[in-house]
């Protein structure tokens, strides 16, 4: 029996903002890009890698006015679950993202407990960590 991740959602404010970001920055490809009720959900992946994809949607999408309403509320704080990413080349992806406008919390450096990486808040506040791939 084998198990493994199959996507994960991000919640944003504005998935077009979140788009400029994730595919125009972190260089991943959207999948499929979905509407329904006045709301979409834009899935991404990594080009040519498969594996895991990435579910960009609002707080409101499919959930109750009051569920979103919290949901909001923590992205608001900026106090959702992080997400990290792993790149080939850290240095460039790291540049690619500060260019785009992305809030740098640190720049890339060789941590303590083992790997390289850097962090970045993406346009809705979200805590962003990308690792160099091993």
């Amino acid at each position: 029996m084998s198990i493994a991740l199959q996507y994960c959602h991000i919640t944003v404010n504005d998935v077009d903002e979140a788009l400029a970001f994730y595919r125009d920055a972190l260089g991943f490809e959207v999948r499929n890009d979905v509407g329904n009720g006045g709301f979409r959900w834009v899935t991404l992946g990594t080009p040519g890698r498969g594996g895991t994809e990435i579910v960009l949607s609002e707080p409101h999408a499919g959930r109750s006015q009051a569920d979103g309403d919290a949901i909001q509320e923590l992205l608001t704080k900026g106090v959702l679950p992080m997400i990290v990413l792993s790149s080939d080349d850290l240095d460039k992806t790291f540049e690619n993202a500060r260019a785009a406008g992305a809030e740098v919390l640190e720049e890339p450096v060789q941590q303590p407990w083992g790997p390289r990486d850097c962090a970045l808040r993406d346009p809705s506040g979200n805590l962003v960590r990308i690792a160099q791939a091993q």
